[in-house]
């Protein structure tokens, strides 16, 4: 693999559409899909028999899709090189009676999903977005990506206290966006409007995830355009470059000694416990039917899941030039200085030293510089789907990611070179 530019415009550029094209987790693997197709791949259902021949496939449920291309020759206990990710990020989500208001204001009940920072979601331009689940059972993705809501803040003239005392907000009454007036509050105003917006016959719609985002879109930033802004960074970044990596990895025509994967999860902001989350059933199904479907046994299975190697992907946290002393003082990951590999003793991340080592030799071939990233001993460390990824599949797995400020802000700030040092370093790693 050839040295990369230290920037490549495009990559950052398609990164900035992907980011603005998807707005939930449905959306998200719906393009992965459409950008996995376009390279070949093809899609496998899980209720139909699946064979053992060579190519890219991928399996797509809900928020989350695992794709991975078998080379020519590929034995049942070839092993899997795996790049994992989550479609999810925290924001406010419609809950199931949406419909309310008060004093003149007609609003949609939401209710807040993972650890969002509430206050970067007040005085902000708001669209909806999801999946309708209609009469029959089919689904349908709905976007309205204009100005629709609104969650206002309180005038400072009436509450004095805010500037000494910061802002407090009520995660039940202060997060209610408006999106209209009028006294005459109808129960389905909200879904009806939907399914009009996405051509539905009235009372076509029976279950709906949906979820307000920024209408902002994603805008290169600083005097030489060195940062991104944009939403939802944690984690469909990652998503993008995992497919980037992996789409080039089974175009490289190289003699993969591994099987390379992508596995994007949803709902790791809230713990991953679900059918699309990394603690539940898909991956681990997903690598032992591919076994079988190449005429592997259990022992085949096993051999297979011992030489597996997982990289999970994941933003982490830059040094914020306002709040140094809230990090390790010895590690301190900057902007555009490369992807980061993070460590916690206590396995709230799943790197060691040995997987440090496939991390670096993948890094070192694709020659690109990486940091190291450790919390600061007085505060809680956050965590990933690498821990969960190592403990359930019994497989090594090592936590990396892009380092970014506003973590969990519906606006988040990476450099622009940053996602391209990643999805280059996947390259390698994927190729073994």
């Amino acid at each position: 693999m050839s040295a990369p530019p230290r920037f490549d415009r495009g990559h950052t550029d398609d990164l900035m559409s992907f980011l603005a094209a998807s707005p939930s987790p449905y959306h998200a693997v719906a393009n992965t899909a459409e950008r996995l197709e376009k390279a070949g791949f093809r899609q496998v259902a899980e209720t139909d028999a699946w064979d053992g021949a060579s190519g890219g496939k991928y399996v797509l449920r809900g928020g989350a899709i695992v794709a991975w291309y078998v080379p020519e020759g590929a034995a049942p206990h070839t092993p899997f090189r795996i790049v994992g990710a989550h479609t999810d990020s925290p924001n406010l989500r419609v809950k199931p009676l949406p419909d309310s208001g008060a004093h003149g204001w007609r609003q949609v009940a939401v209710e807040i999903y993972g650890g969002p920072l509430l206050n970067s979601w007040l005085d902000r331009d708001l669209g909806l977005a999801g999946r309708l689940t209609l009469r029959d059972g089919s689904s349908r993705l709905v976007n309205v990506d204009r100005p629709l809501l609104r969650v206002p803040q309180l005038a400072i003239h009436l509450d004095r206290s805010v500037s000494a005392e910061g802002l407090k907000l009520d995660k039940q009454r202060h997060l209610q966006p408006i999106w209209g007036l009028g006294n005459d509050v109808r129960d389905g105003d909200l879904i009806a409007f939907l399914e009009e917006t996405a051509g539905l016959a009235a009372g076509e719609v029976t279950g709906w995830d949906l979820m307000v985002h920024s209408v902002e879109p994603p805008a290169y930033l600083g005097r030489d355009k060195e940062l991104v802004a944009g939403p939802r960074m944690d984690n469909l970044l990652s998503v993008h470059s995992g497919v980037a990596a992996l789409t080039a990895a089974a175009a490289s025509g190289a003699a993969l000694p591994s099987i390379p994967v992508l596995a994007a999860f949803d709902h790791e902001e809230n713990g991953s416990q679900s059918d699309t989350g990394a603690d539940g059933p898909l991956l681990g199904g997903v690598l032992e039917r591919s076994v079988f479907a190449r005429g592997g046994s259990y022992e085949d299975k096993a051999r297979a899941f011992a030489g597996t190697v997982c990289l999970s992907s994941d933003t982490g946290h830059a040094v914020h030039p306002n709040y140094a002393e809230r990090h390790d003082p010895t590690h301190h990951p900057r902007v555009n200085g490369g992807p980061i590999l993070k460590v916690n003793v206590n396995n709230r991340y799943a790197t060691d030293g040995s997987g440090r080592a496939v991390w670096a030799a993948a890094c070192e071939r694709a020659d690109v510089p990486f940091q190291s990233f450790v919390s600061n001993n007085a505060m809680p460390c956050g965590t990933t789907i690498g821990p969960i990824t190592a403990a359930r599949h019994g497989i090594k797995t090592v936590d990396i990611g892009v380092a970014i400020l506003s973590m969990h802000s519906a606006r988040e700030l990476c450099g622009t070179d940053d996602p391209w040092l990643l999805a280059n370093s996947l390259v390698a790693f994927l190729e073994g």
